[in-house]
């Protein structure tokens, strides 16, 4: 069962939940046909928590100011700007992202994160 963060007792499976898939438009894929899908989970203290997920492909993406833990897949994150060292995320993974930084998403098994915004 899925409830929003600010009912008491709240408890969500980030692994089961459902998300929509929405395939990626094409000028931000650069392989594959990867889709996302995103499942807002409420805000807590003014931050905006969710899961994010990405199927397998390659795709640019604009960040926004964030935290997140990867709760299962794997992942190549290349940063375009600025230029940083690329890195490898899978299951325990945690990242922290500032607005702004233009990234590569490459995703070898479909990436499913809890990411706080």
């Amino acid at each position: 069962m899925t409830l929003p963060l600010d009912a008491a007792g709240a408890v969500t499976d980030a692994l089961q939940a459902p998300v929509t898939q929405e395939s990626l438009p094409a000028d931000v894929v650069r392989s594959g046909s990867p889709s996302t899908g995103v499942r807002q989970l409420g805000t807590f203290s003014g931050v905006d928590v969710g899961i994010w997920e990405m199927t397998e492909g390659a795709a640019v993406d604009a960040e926004a100011d964030e935290v997140f833990i990867v709760l299962a897949g794997s992942a190549r994150v290349d940063f375009i700007e600025p230029a940083l060292p690329s890195i490898e995320v899978q299951a325990g993974s945690v990242v922290r992202l500032t607005e702004g930084m233009q990234t590569l998403w490459t995703v070898h098994e479909t990436l499913r994160k809890v990411y706080l915004a």
